[in-house]
C-alpha cells in the first residue's frame, strides 16, 4: 500500500501539468482539500507548528509533528506528503521509519538550518541516505533555500538541485523563486520535476503550468488566510454582531 501510494504521488509530478497542493494543517483541513477534489494532501510545517502552539523552524517536538501527520494521513484516502523541515535531527533511517509509520509517502526536506544554508555536499549525502532507507516508498521533494538565504542566483540553485537529484530526490523545490524567466530556465536546465511556491503576487497556477512546473504548493499561506478570516468573525462576535 505504501509503495503504491508513493508511486501514485510520484506520477502526479508532471512538468506542464502540475500537481497542485493546498497545504493543510490538521485533519479537518485535509478532509476539506480532498472534498475539493485534490488528488493528494501536503502539510505545511509552519501551519502545523502554529496549530500545535509552536513557532516554525524545527521548534515543534518531533513526536508532536509526526502525530499531526499521522492524524492527517488517517482521515484521507489519498497520498500524503509531509513537510518535515530538515528532519528534526533524526538519523536518516529513523526519520524514514517514523515518517512511513505515520502513513505519509512523501516529504519535503530543506537545506537550511538555524538561518543558514547547509553545505550542498552534506545535504546531498543526507538525501542519499534517506533514499537508501526508504527505497521507492517515499517521494522526496528537496527544498533549495538559496533564493531565501543567498546566493540568489540560478547557478547556485542549479548546483544544489542537480546534486539533490543525483542523490535520489524526485523533485526540486527552489522556494522563493518567483521570476518567470528564472522558473522556465530552471525547469529546462534541471530536466526534472520542479516545485514552485504559490505565494501572494506569484504567477497563477495556470501560468506556472505553462512554464513547465510539475508541483505547486502554498506553504502556510492558506492557513494564514483562514486565520485572518477567523479573526474577522471573532471581531464581529466581540462587537455584538452575528458572524454568519
Amino acid at each position: 500500500m505504501t509503495t503504491d501510494r508513493a508511486s501514485a504521488l510520484r506520477a502526479l509530478h508532471v512538468p506542464g501539468d502540475p500537481v497542485i497542493l493546498p497545504n493543510v494543517w490538521d485533519a479537518a483541513s485535509a478532509l476539506a482539500v480532498r472534498e475539493a477534489g485534490f488528488p493528494a494532501v501536503a502539510t505545511s510545517s509552519a501551519a502545523v507548528a502554529r496549530v500545535l502552539g509552536y513557532e516554525d523552524g524545527e521548534r515543534t517536538p518531533v513526536g508532536e509533528m509526526m502525530a499531526a501527520v499521522a492524524r492527517i494521513a488517517r482521515v484521507v484516502d489519498a497520498p500524503v506528503t509531509a513537510d518535515i523541515e530538515r528532519g528534526y535531527g533524526l538519523k536518516p533511517a529513523e526519520l524514514v521509519e517514523r515518517l512511513l509509520a505515520t502513513g505519509a509517502v512523501g516529504c519535503n526536506l530543506e537545506d537550511s538550518s538555524a538561518g543558514g544554508l547547509v553545505d550542498p555536499g552534506e545535504q546531498a549525502d543526507f538525501l542519499a541516505e534517506v533514499r537508501a532507507a526508504a527505497g521507492q516508498a517515499l517521494v522526496i521533494n528537496a527544498r533549495v533555500d538559496t533564493y531565501l538565504l543567498g546566493p540568489k542566483t540560478r547557478e547556485a540553485a542549479l548546483e544544489r538541485g542537480r546534486r539533490y537529484l543525483a542523490a535520489g530526490a524526485d523533485c526540486v523545490y527552489p522556494i522563493g523563486l518567483a521570476a518567470e524567466e528564472e522558473i522556465r530556465a530552471l525547469v529546462s536546465e534541471l530536466g526534472a520535476p520542479v516545485n514552485v511556491y504559490a505565494r501572494p503576487g506569484a504567477a497563477e497556477p495556470a501560468r506556472l503550468a505553462e512554464l513547465g512546473v510539475a508541483r505547486i504548493s502554498f506553504g502556510s499561506g492558506l492557513h494564514q488566510a483562514v486565520h485572518v478570516h477567523a479573526q474577522g468573525l471573532f471581531a464581529k462576535v466581540r462587537a455584538g454582531r452575528s458572524p454568519y
